[in-house]
């Protein structure tokens, strides 16, 4: 019998344990039958029939010999890494403290610098108790908004397309080669918060440094409306825009939830036989929300926005979730087929708790044969790229994300 523990080989050898220590694989294949058994232990069991009473076993060299060349034939009949190789363990890490990076813009080391997100911990008892703190933060994200839009030029007007509610956000001015071009935005917020206008911040940034037409979408959220709803209502404005435009001059784009709701609108247009766009934008995506990814453990209390799985933004999702399965493709969009998917570019930040369900999303897209592009900005936590419209990190992740669509759209 074999020893994991001690790395060795018991052999029984006329009612003896003969122990023969395990060296190196290389090693062992070297040594011949022949080998000095001056290195072996004898163990002496205790033989019933009196008290305290032992009989030392004498082996011979022929018995001892023919024990190493069993011996020796299981270990090289054994494949490597298989029966030696322990199982990995977790590393620990010594308390440590992380420094702002000073390889980021001023307003961008002012964002990372922020202390944790208030409520990141602070979770609601009953569905009115959820309404006021989704309230609380709306009201917050409001009073940003008209001048943000005055910064980058954009106006925004209410509408509603087939019953669900949406807003036009336009830039003042469209150049020509995105004039018949749109876009569809699906906001982030854990699937619960960012209601009403102020879930067009996003669209609001693309509308400005991308300068493209864009209907983002107002979609139903828990805790009244659960899923499917959100899912629902976004399918059914690309239903109607598809009447509005040519898929091939359309693009999907969001983050968080948004990011999410992105990549599961590609699976039910691929399940329903509906036209897919020409390429998609999830940004941080809520691709997996059975929390497997590495940058949940790596990135905790270092991500200033979400700050740990199962906090707030958890609990909001599961609010949407609402007991079904959380790893169907239409929840956990990373677990369905990719393949067929548009041409996709991903961002997130080095302090994104959300690192890895982005990373995880664009190599299952790479091995499913779809073109992706992944994005990555120095030290931003969850999102941070669309924090202010000031910082230079968020001008660029925008036009990147423009430029992609340009190379994509109308082609």
């Amino acid at each position: 019998m074999f020893c994991m523990r001690r790395r060795e080989f018991i052999a029984l050898v006329g009612g003896a344990a003969v122990v023969w220590p395990l060296a190196a694989r290389a090693q062992q294949a070297a040594w011949p039958l022949g080998y000095s058994h001056s290195r072996w232990g004898v163990r002496y069991p205790q033989v019933l029939g009196g008290n305290n009473l032992k009989t030392v076993v004498q082996v011979s060299h022929r018995l001892v010999a023919g024990a190493v060349a069993i011996a020796i034939a299981i270990v090289l009949s054994t494949p490597p890494g298989i029966a030696q190789t322990p199982t990995p363990g977790p590393r620990e890490m010594p308390a440590r403290t992380i420094p702002v990076p000073d390889t980021v813009s001023p307003q961008m080391q002012k964002i990372i610098a922020a202390p944790l997100t208030p409520n990141w911990n602070v979770i609601p008892n009953t569905p009115e108790e959820w309404k006021a703190q989704v309230n609380a933060v709306t009201v917050a994200a409001m009073q940003g908004l008209p001048a943000l839009r005055e910064a980058l030029h954009v106006k925004i007007e209410p509408m509603t397309i087939d019953g669900v509610k949406a807003f036009m956000v336009s830039p003042d001015n469209i150049p020509p080669e995105n004039q018949n071009q749109l876009l569809i935005h699906v906001h982030g917020g854990c699937y619960v918060s960012f209601p009403g206008e102020s879930g067009t911040i996003e669209a609001v940034y693309m509308a400005g440094f991308g300068r493209f037409r864009i209907i983002s979408v107002d979609y139903r959220m828990p805790p009244d409306y659960p899923y499917p709803a959100a899912l629902d209502d976004a399918v059914t404005v690309w239903k109607a825009a598809l009447k509005m435009a040519d898929p091939k001059n359309m693009a999907i784009f969001g983050s968080s939830a948004g990011g999410a709701l992105t990549l599961s609108m590609i699976h039910r247009a691929k399940q329903d036989n509906l036209p897919l766009p020409a390429a998609i934008a999830p940004g941080t995506p809520m691709s997996d929300l059975t929390g497997s990814g590495d940058t949940f453990r790596t990135n905790a209390m270092l991500d200033n926005v979400l700050v740990a799985y199962g906090a707030n933004c958890d609990k909001r999702a599961a609010l949407y979730t609402n007991g079904h399965d959380i790893r169907d493709p239409m929840l956990s969009p990373l677990f369905g087929d990719m393949h067929g998917f548009p041409p996709t570019i991903l961002t997130s930040g080095t302090r994104d708790l959300l690192l890895s369900n982005t990373v995880r999303v664009h190599r299952k897209l790479r091995q499913a044969g779809v073109e992706a592009v992944l994005q990555v900005f120095e030290g931003q936590s969850h999102a941070q790229y669309s924090r202010d419209v000031n910082a230079p990190e968020t001008r660029e992740a925008f036009e990147e994300i423009a430029s992609f669509f340009g190379r994509h759209l109308g082609k």
